[in-house]
């Protein structure tokens, strides 16, 4: 039986992977989403509403002239509908790929560094294997909020999501849906608010998920009032400034 310390047991099970195949996909992609697809992948990024908003967040890995979105499983069939909206006449296939799986290890050699925060470990796509143990336990450690529970559907502007701060968006490429509010926010400095790991309290309007088994949550909370919650390196940084 396979367990957390065999280096097989890598294979994250929450996620899934999303391909995109067909007529200039990167393009395709590239007027969508906040981050630059057109360069070195992997990278963070999300598809936002028209105000900026987080509706869905991803890693975007090439595959040849293939895309792979690696994403929350629970959201892949949701994504894939909303890219199709825009995909108009253009010959592009958008599905999920239940023939590859993400995996991700917390050292070694394997894969390559998650482009949001070395420290997070390192992450690679591959057919699926035995589920990894201690992700979620180590992401929320680092203060890395991710996914539909955590950021919320069309709740948290992409920002407040420390987007900027964990390489989760381009502010020179071109034009991609909701980056009017998100350049006016980082260009005036109005990043009111942000998501954050905290100990385990009682819930609040705030409170985006609990993590009963590990003691914490993650909440949306004003930067003069970010209190208990977790400060790393990088937050401190950016709230400090």
């Amino acid at each position: 039986m396979t367990d957390a310390t065999t280096p097989d047991a890598t294979t994250l099970a929450d996620r899934a992977i999303v391909r995109l195949s067909g007529e200039d996909v990167r393009g395709f992609l590239q007027g969508l989403v906040t981050n630059d697809v057109t360069g070195a992948l992997p990278v963070w990024a999300a598809l936002l509403s028209p105000q900026g908003k987080a509706l869905f967040d991803f890693l975007v890995w090439a595959d040849g002239e293939d895309l792979l979105l690696d994403c929350e499983a629970v959201q892949a069939e949701a994504l894939a509908r909303r890219l199709t909206l825009y995909r108009l006449r253009r010959a592009i296939t958008i599905a999920r790929d239940d023939g590859l799986a993400v995996h991700w290890s917390r050292d070694g050699d394997q894969g390559v560094p998650d482009p949001r925060l070395a420290a997070l470990g390192r992450r690679w796509i591959a057919p699926p294997g035995a589920p990894a143990h201690g992700w979620v336990a180590h992401r929320l450690s680092l203060g890395v909020a991710e996914g539909v529970t955590e950021l919320g559907n069309a709740e948290t502007l992409w920002l407040e999501c420390n987007a900027r701060e964990l390489n989760g968006v381009s502010f020179v490429k071109g034009c991609y849906v909701g980056q009017e509010n998100t350049a006016r926010m980082n260009y005036r400095s109005k990043v009111n608010r942000r998501l954050v790991v905290a100990p385990l309290g009682e819930a609040g309007a705030r409170t985006r998920a609990t993590y009963p088994e590990l003691g914490l949550m993650v909440e949306h909370r004003r930067v003069e009032d970010l209190g208990d919650a977790l400060k790393p390196a990088w937050l401190s940084e950016a709230v400090a400034g």
